[in-house]
């Protein structure tokens, strides 16, 4: 079974509250499911298999509470070469650009330090999913098995 980390982003608890979906839905098939917060370089760097999920916020950016660790892999660039990595982004499609804007950040980033990200970026329009669940559980199936 692996060991997973979740990064999460959230503004107003959507994010988080998936993130402990997720977690609740993972260690019940025998995973091991921390959620950091707050997040630290050093848990990046750290973790077997980590998973970001985060809301975007004002102008397509990064929630407060996840943005000092993005500022900090931009400064510090660790390579996480050979970790696998997942990122969910929730948004709201009727933002146009700005849609999905923190997970597009992240997700950039993660492939720019050479994470194996083993499946696209799953973007979830509210608009489309009251609840991100939805969208997510078959999503997660497919990361988790390709780990």
């Amino acid at each position: 079974m692996a060991s997973i980390t979740l990064f999460v982003g959230s503004v107003y608890g959507n994010a988080e509250n998936l993130a402990e979906q997720i977690q609740t839905h993972l260690n019940a098939q025998g995973h091991q499911v921390d959620i950091a917060e707050p997040a630290t370089l050093e848990q990046v760097k750290s973790a077997e298999h980590a998973l970001f999920v985060s809301s975007t916020t004002g102008q397509g950016d990064i929630p407060d509470n996840l943005y000092p660790l993005f500022i900090q892999m931009q400064a510090q660039m660790p390579m996480l070469t050979n970790k696998s990595v997942g990122v969910v982004a929730l948004g709201d499609r009727s933002y146009g650009d700005t849609y999905c804007g923190a997970g597009r950040q992240i997700d950039a980033l993660v492939q720019q330090l050479n994470a194996n990200v083993v499946q696209p970026r799953l973007d979830v329009d509210a608009g489309e999913y009251f609840e991100p669940w939805e969208a997510v559980e078959p999503w997660l199936t497919q990361w988790i098995a390709r780990l």
